[in-house]
């Protein structure tokens, strides 16, 4: 037994020393082929970013009389709303009123993508044509037209780039950047991306009081982003408070202050809280797409960093189809009536994932963005 033990031992150890041999070849086979499959996958991804982009570019085009036509029957719509509720407040019906203003709201979220498409010059092929739109119609949405427009479009510029937040979109903070802050700026933080806060109080008053101020810098906790110059606010914002000046005060001169105070209030509102929903769950979702440089792009944030919202037929009309926000991103000068056409007609876009309005709910509590998992999470989970 004594000297049968030590080979023994060593026919085991030689077996042990095959499994192990064959073991590390199994695993380099796995790591080539697991490194192989990694770039196939980055090549099939660059692959179908390219034929989308050169897919959109073919969409690029104004339709003149589209796009007059569904100006004046957008404004035709809202003017034919309002009217309504001022005359139903003049006949003492203002509950009545009060009950329309869902419907008149709808109608002026339709108008602020119109005003959105003059923003990004894809609504008239004349420039002027566009600002002088964009102008009148945020008399309506008491939006100022060229500061919202340059922000915006600085906003597509940086989207999804977090070396370039804090312009035109939803603050945004980091796991490290949070836990990094102190106590009473975390609690600004929270406060902040509480959506009772950024949606149901906070739209409004962003849209009827500071919208009326040049505001433009950085956010109190947030010493990572930068803000536009005072000087290229405060001409724009100067404009629209006069013109919100010369038309409201008017009809609070024709109907009574009271009057102009219940039918408009509301209204905007309405269409408020709708713009803010769905400027929010556009690119707050759980797999969307921040990156620094070099690895951002472009047309990967665009894509995969803005949300296809799914909403049923009357709401994609009434909000100009910008549930469709990946195609936006990537191709801004596409007209809101063809992003839809745009979109069936491409078998890449058909086979990206959606956004139900189910799915945008569970949304709402999410507010850091993780570096390590590479996905938006709730306070809870950092």
């Amino acid at each position: 037994m004594s000297q049968s033990l030590p080979a023994a031992v060593s026919r085991n150890f030689s077996k042990l020393q095959e499994a192990a041999d064959h073991a590390a070849h199994n695993f380099s086979q796995s790591a080539a082929h697991a490194a192989h499959d990694v770039r196939a996958a980055a090549q099939a991804r660059a692959d179908m970013l390219r034929r989308i982009v050169q897919h959109c570019a073919k969409f690029q085009k104004a339709d003149l009389g589209r796009s007059i036509g569904q100006a004046a029957l957008s404004l035709a719509l809202y003017f034919a709303a309002v009217g309504g509720m001022i005359a139903l407040v003049k006949t003492g019906f203002w509950p009545l009123a009060l009950l329309m203003s869902p419907v008149a709201g709808l109608f002026l979220v339709k108008l602020f993508t119109i005003q959105h498409d003059c923003g990004h010059g894809s609504y008239f092929k004349n420039k002027r044509a566009n600002h002088l739109l964009g102008f009148f119609v945020s008399i309506l949405t008491f939006t100022p037209y060229a500061f919202w427009r340059d922000a915006h479009n600085r906003h597509h510029a940086s989207s999804g780039d977090l070396d370039r937040r804090g312009v035109g979109g939803v603050d945004t903070l980091t796991v490290p950047e949070y836990r990094a802050l102190t106590p009473a700026k975390r609690i600004m933080y929270r406060v902040y991306r509480h959506p009772m806060i950024m949606i149901v109080i906070g739209a409004p008053l962003y849209f009827f009081i500071l919208q009326r101020l040049p505001l433009a810098g950085p956010m109190p906790f947030a010493e990572v982003y930068s803000g536009m110059k005072l000087r290229q606010v405060w001409k724009s914002v100067a404009a629209l408070n006069l013109a919100l000046l010369v038309v409201y005060g008017g009809l609070s001169l024709l109907f009574g202050l009271g009057t102009v105070a219940l039918v408009f209030l509301p209204v905007v509102t309405v269409a408020a809280w709708t713009g803010a929903w769905l400027f929010f769950v556009q690119h707050q979702y759980e797999d969307t797409y921040w990156a620094k440089k070099p690895e951002w792009n472009m047309a990967e944030a665009a894509i995969f960093g803005s949300s296809h919202y799914k909403l049923p037929q009357p709401l994609r009309w009434l909000t100009g189809n910008i549930g469709l926000h990946h195609i936006h991103h990537l191709a801004s000068r596409i007209p809101n009536y063809r992003l839809m056409e745009c979109y069936r007609a491409s078998e890449d876009l058909l086979s990206l994932p959606v956004m139900t309005i189910r799915d945008s709910i569970r949304c709402a509590r999410l507010a850091l963005w993780c570096p390590d998992r590479r996905k938006m999470v709730s306070f809870a989970a950092a």
